[in-house]
């Protein structure tokens, strides 16, 4: 939770970077989605042609067959075996052929799917942290962005002021509402102070005679205010912990994720800078789609190395990439996913509040910043298509 409250600090000096990663994002998938179609079309292309070839060789096979079943001559039967034979080692090269073309799409939409996370992850870690409705969340919150509590509470202080010598429940609220921290917010309407500073309004409200009506409105009415914030916010920030799951998750996936990374591009003998400056960092579009060729075509060689050098353990070492990185996509789209959860929740809290006397049109009008936010969100990580396609990113033979 340090690190969020850390990263929503500091969320004014990256709202700028956030809406370029934001745009970018979006032009990331047409990059990745045109370049896996290049892999697709290209596996299509070469899987026609060896479709071909294995029906003529199989067309082949029956005319031999017809022949051996009607030829009585033993050296024509076994110039037609041996022919036999010749066909079934060609169609088993043709099958094999087609098993190292589908192993080296597949960890070429791998490799092009690991390394386009680089630039999906980070915006997704600054999301929360970054967006107009989390910030009028807090304002919201906030007692001091009340007008009618601000009028109450402006008496309120000065009779702490005048009592809390008198009074020990007074000078525990004087310290408290002076203490660094609590200046801004006016009071704290959670947590440990939270019943204290009730009770001193309390005796407060009660010491107002029933002659001083507007005073004593006045009083009521900031009272009133704080305690149904008090439950607003006890809401809300049980919603906000479950962040606190998210943002581990997102931390583990990162950990998962450099490791994976670091992995693969050792094995294509590609270091990590070069992925940083030639794609990560890289704002032109044609340039990361260079870039992204030329790893489509490094994954298509380390495969075909990988059968000549090791042909008994080649598929094993490919199968284990594909694998990882197909986690690592179920893992991110499962992330999406409770995000959208996590904001559908926001949604629920504001219907509960919005149409409350005390705080009610401040709580409605977050209601159209969360359509937005849940819009951009929808439109930019599509949570509900993410760990759908994960499962369906490599071909079957």
């Amino acid at each position: 939770m340090k690190q969020f409250c850390f990263t929503l600090l500091l969320s004014f000096l990256i709202v700028n970077v956030f809406a370029g990663e934001n745009d970018s994002l979006l032009g990331e998938k047409n990059v990745r989605e045109r370049i896996l179609k290049d892999i697709q079309q290209n596996l299509d292309e070469k899987n026609k042609v060896l479709d071909s070839t294995i029906l003529k060789l199989d067309s082949k096979v029956g005319k031999l067959d017809s022949v051996l079943k009607l030829t009585g001559n033993p050296k024509e039967r076994i110039d037609r075996l041996v022919e036999r034979v010749q066909i079934l080692e060609e169609k088993q090269k043709a099958v094999e052929q087609n098993e190292i073309n589908v192993y080296e799409a597949n960890y070429q939409s791998a490799m092009i799917n690991l390394v386009s996370m680089d630039r999906e992850i980070k915006p997704l870690i600054l999301f929360h942290a970054t967006k107009d409705f989390f910030t009028s969340l807090t304002e919201t919150s906030n007692p001091m962005s009340y007008e009618e509590f601000r009028k109450g509470f402006d008496q309120y202080r000065a009779y702490v002021d005048k009592t809390k010598d008198k009074s020990a429940t007074q000078k525990a609220a004087s310290e408290v509402i002076g203490a660094s921290g609590y200046v801004s917010a006016g009071v704290p309407i959670v947590g440990a102070y939270s019943q204290l500073i009730f009770s001193s309004m309390a005796e407060y409200v009660n010491s107002i005679g029933h002659k001083r009506r507007e005073r004593k409105a006045e009083a009521q009415k900031m009272f009133s205010i704080t305690a149904t914030l008090s439950q607003f916010t006890t809401e809300r920030n049980q919603i906000e912990n479950e962040w606190e799951g998210i943002t581990q998750s997102l931390e583990e996936m990162q950990v998962y994720y450099d490791t994976v990374m670091n992995r693969n591009m050792r094995m294509l003998q590609c270091g990590k800078n070069e992925v940083c400056t030639e794609f990560t960092r890289e704002n032109d579009a044609s340039r990361r789609y260079q870039y992204l060729t030329a790893l489509r075509d490094r994954s298509a060689e380390y495969v075909l190395k990988m059968k000549k050098d090791h042909p008994k353990e080649w598929k094993e070492d490919i199968y284990y990439q594909l694998m990882d990185v197909q986690t690592l996509k179920i893992k991110y789209g499962d992330i999406t996913y409770h995000i959208v959860h996590h904001i559908n929740k926001y949604a629920a809290l504001i219907t509960k509040f919005k149409g409350n006397k005390d705080i009610g049109p401040n709580v409605a009008r977050l209601e159209t910043k969360l359509s937005q936010l849940k819009a951009t969100f929808d439109d930019t990580f599509e949570p509900f298509q993410y760990a759908h396609s994960a499962t369906q990113m490599y071909k079957v033979m």
